[in-house]
């Protein structure tokens, strides 16, 4: 009797197991295709600059990683809308001052909730410093994102194929000069 309901209960398991087997069998491995309408991530200079920033102040205030993932969430969101602002107050500059400083103040309180007092006492005297370094980097960001992308090219293709030079070995022989020869 008593083997019975434990053959019962191994015959479901091995059906189970080979059905789940079947099932991973049957799925297409193809790799999901890459969504070309939004910006490549290396090339997304807002983003590299909100990580900038991000990293240089993790590193200043000695975050932890709670502190470091909500101050990049911050960051991220802040350097968006400065960005959005710059472009659209790029030829009135008080305008762009103001949003500026409306933008600063909203990622000073929001960093109060997540800085201890002595973090951000350390954070609010050295925000002039770190607005500085932000303008510097979004000057010059454009041309190392461009520099970076060429000399190291992201795969392409599926198969993470990169561009490179080929290596190939040079089968003239001594003496022989480069391309045809004219025969005498």
């Amino acid at each position: 009797m008593l083997r019975s309901p434990m053959k019962s209960a191994f015959a479901l398991l091995l059906l189970a197991t080979t059905l789940a087997a079947h099932a991973q069998q049957t799925t297409p491995a193809t790799p999901m295709p890459q969504d070309k309408t939004q910006p490549s991530p290396r090339l997304n200079p807002l983003t590299d600059r909100a990580e900038h920033l991000s990293d240089q102040m993790t590193r200043d205030l000695r975050l932890n990683g709670y502190q470091s993932a909500r101050l990049r969430a911050i960051n991220t969101d802040k350097i968006t809308k400065l960005a959005a602002a710059e472009r659209q107050y790029a030829n009135s500059p008080e305008q762009l001052d103001k949003q500026s400083k409306a933008i600063a103040r909203e990622r000073d309180t929001e960093l109060q909730g997540v800085l201890t007092t002595d973090q951000y006492t350390d954070y609010f005297d050295a925000r002039k410093r770190y607005a500085q370094a932000d303008r510097d980097y979004s000057r010059n960001a454009s041309a190392s994102i461009l520099v970076n992308s060429v000399q190291n090219p992201a795969p392409v293709r599926a198969n993470n194929a990169t561009i490179a030079p080929t290596k190939t070995k040079d089968t003239r022989r001594a003496g022989e000069p480069f391309g045809r020869t004219l025969r005498q």
